[in-house]
């Protein structure tokens, strides 16, 4: 199950065995998956998680960069600029997080200074529910994932 960041060779898949695989077939689909982003090896039982939320969660990330980048034009800056700056913020926290091993609320709370900018950021998406909505893409697009399976 890759996702479309593999065109950029930062995707985000896993692979399941099949009952006849062997240990050299897993280390081959590893190696393959490996070329093109990182890959991990999960139980059959996971695949339709594994497509809910690195399968479809490019989606979601990039109407992240957008409304990010639609609040940097909402608040004067050109769109241009606004879009760079938005990408390359998911980008370096998204590495912060690959390459520290750090919890993202760790990093989080390093960045967020009591009564500053940050916290009063974080204060909205509370409001709006964006981890709330997060969570729920994730279940309803593996639930969906599940019932295409079992109308296949």
């Amino acid at each position: 199950m890759p996702n479309t960041p593999c065109l950029v060779k930062q995707g985000a898949s896993a692979f399941a065995r099949g009952g006849q695989a062997t240990e050299a077939d897993a280390s081959l689909v590893e190696s393959l998956l490996s070329t093109v982003g990182i890959a991990v090896e999960v139980p059959e039982t996971q695949l339709d998680a594994v497509t809910g939320l690195s399968g479809s969660g490019p989606a979601y990330i990039y109407q992240v960069i957008e409304a990010l980048s639609d609040g940097g034009v909402r608040m004067g800056l050109p769109r241009h600029i606004a879009l760079q700056l938005a990408a390359q913020t998911v980008k370096g926290a998204a590495e912060m997080v690959l390459e520290t091993g750090e919890h993202p609320g760790t990093l989080k709370d390093a960045v967020t200074s009591p009564g500053g900018t940050t916290i009063a950021g974080i204060h909205a998406l509370e409001a709006g529910g964006l981890r709330h909505s997060l969570m729920n893409a994730v279940s309803a697009a593996t639930n969906r994932s599940i019932e295409l399976g079992q109308n296949s």
